[in-house]
């Protein structure tokens, strides 16, 4: 768990999290390998008796590719439901309803990071005006930064 003395303040400016590894050396190593196997193959197309170790190296380096996208897209989605709960329960706490169904989830994403005092007015405005996840963001005064997430 990350310890929220140890990270920066959150403002609109620094929200975003990216992890290096993951983003972007776990990413370039694996279209490397992709890259790497492709050019083998092709390096042993007139060599018949090594063809199918070569089209085994492409299918596992296609695997990786399809488990990297999946596994980041299985997280993104997982973390996408419990921001939605979590808001839903801090506008049914504040008020005594769920969130409006015709907020989207990029809005809910965005209203998160809103304290409580401005959040009821902005999911309001978010829904009438159909605000975007940055107008949502950029319309918060006082940032409330989410430490926990992945």
């Amino acid at each position: 768990m990350l310890n929220r003395k140890k990270m920066k303040k959150q403002s609109y400016s620094n929200h975003r999290r990216y992890d290096p590894f993951f983003h972007i050396v776990f990413s370039v190593l694996i279209l490397a390998i992709l890259i790497a196997s492709i050019v083998n193959f092709i390096n042993l197309l007139d060599e018949p008796d090594r063809i199918l170790s070569s089209m085994i190296l492409i299918a596992i380096s296609l695997f990786c590719c399809i488990a990297y996208y999946f596994i980041r897209i299985f997280a993104v989605k997982l973390q996408d439901r419990i921001i939605r709960s979590e808001e839903n329960m801090r506008h049914f706490q504040l008020t005594g309803q769920p969130l409006d169904q015709k907020l989207h989830m990029h809005q809910i994403i965005a209203l998160r990071f809103s304290p409580d005092s401005e959040f009821i007015d902005l999911c309001k405005e978010a829904v009438e005006n159909k605000l975007t996840s940055e107008e949502i963001k950029k319309a918060i005064s006082r940032w409330k930064g989410d430490y926990h997430r992945v």
